[in-house]
């Protein structure tokens, strides 16, 4: 799908940065953002011209769709500033991709190849001095896209709105988090939304995460939803664990999110000839696992936290409680390379980085 009317950007530019509020030095993620969004609707059955416009809040009808029907979806990528001071993004191909999945699934218009990807590589040029310094911090994207009809009857929207945002961020986890595995409530089902990113997947997780939370726990593990027997990703991440000396993680399927993340740490494991298993796994081999020392590591990946260490996991009745992070052989590696690779570091073997090739002014 194309624009109507040949791809261009109309840009208006902020008056005044709002850069000089942000501590780069402790960022809270998700918690500021940039000086401009990219704005696009689709109406009339086609999509209309790009602006890139001050950031603002939206005016919206009572009515609109998306508020009472969650017909929404997002995506999240990262760009890190190179030792160059290059700004250098991540994947986006492949988050395009997933997203008019996503799109698919939630009966939604697919977005035009040049509104996404020009659009951000457009939109991070002109916020580029945003993008913080250093490895472990990063500028995350995000792009999300709504229904606008002003229409509260079940149906497809007709109108909607695909918008740009970016916010500078720090780690996601600081340190490694304790994991509630949640045996009464599901994150998704067969023939559900589960590998769409729907925003109804992560309203919907909210209550038992709150509910872990209160019990001393960071993240929940969901497991599946007709036995409550099979490990499948956790709140916001997919999840990874060694056991003697093999990396496995949950095979993919329509319950569950296919992370960018988790596929980059398969690829580059694989090309380090690390053996790495795509399976089903019990909740019963990750107790017995932990119990018997056979389960060294266990790792959340996703865009957001890239790799972040699960120091244990709660049950009823116990914790399972991993060695210390100190000893670990192989997320430590990987999580290393991986942020070295983000940043444009190291070589391109995947092709995987779309660099911003002008010298980026740093912002401090």
């Amino acid at each position: 799908m194309t624009l109507t009317k040949g791809f261009k950007i109309n840009i208006q530019k902020a008056e005044k940065s709002a850069i000089d509020q942000v501590d780069f030095d402790n960022i809270m993620f998700g918690k500021n953002f940039t000086d401009h969004m990219l704005v696009c609707d689709y109406k009339d059955g086609a999509w209309q011209t790009p602006e890139i416009t001050p950031l603002v809040n939206f005016s919206m009808h009572p009515g609109t769709a998306a508020l009472h029907y969650g017909q929404s979806i997002f995506e999240g990528l990262k760009a890190h500033r190179n030792e160059s001071g290059q700004v250098s993004i991540f994947r986006m191909k492949d988050n395009f991709n997933r997203m008019n999945l996503s799109a698919e699934r939630m009966a939604m218009p697919a977005i035009p190849e040049e509104l996404f990807m020009e659009g951000i590589k457009k939109i991070i040029e002109i916020d580029q001095k945003w993008v913080p310094e250093g490895k472990a911090k990063s500028l995350y994207i995000r792009p999300f896209l709504f229904s606008t009809d002003a229409y509260i009857k079940v149906k497809v929207a007709d109108n909607y709105r695909f918008v740009v945002i970016l916010s500078p961020a720090g780690p996601y986890f600081s340190e490694a988090v304790k994991i509630w595995v949640e045996t009464k409530y599901s994150r998704s089902s067969e023939g559900g939304t589960g590998y769409a990113k729907a925003a109804g997947n992560y309203g919907g997780s909210l209550y038992p995460a709150q509910i872990a939370q209160t019990k001393g726990y960071e993240q929940v593990l969901w497991l599946d939803a007709s036995e409550h027997k099979y490990i499948e990703e956790m709140g916001a991440a997919n999840i990874f664990f060694v056991k003697n000396g093999k990396v496995i993680t949950p095979q993919l399927g329509p319950s569950k999110l296919a992370g960018i993340t988790r596929d980059s740490i398969i690829v580059i494991l694989k090309d380090w000839d690390v053996e790495v298993e795509e399976r089903m796994i019990t909740i019963d081999e990750l107790k017995e696992g932990i119990l018997d020392g056979s389960i060294t590591e266990a790792f959340a990946t996703g865009t957001a936290v890239t790799l972040g260490p699960v120091a244990a996991f709660g049950l009823e009745k116990e914790d399972l409680n991993l060695p210390d992070y100190t000893t670990w052989k192989i997320a430590p590696k990987i999580k290393d390379f991986l942020l070295e690779y983000k940043s444009g570091n190291v070589e391109d073997k995947f092709g995987w980085n779309t660099i911003i090739p002008a010298e980026i002014p740093l912002n401090n």
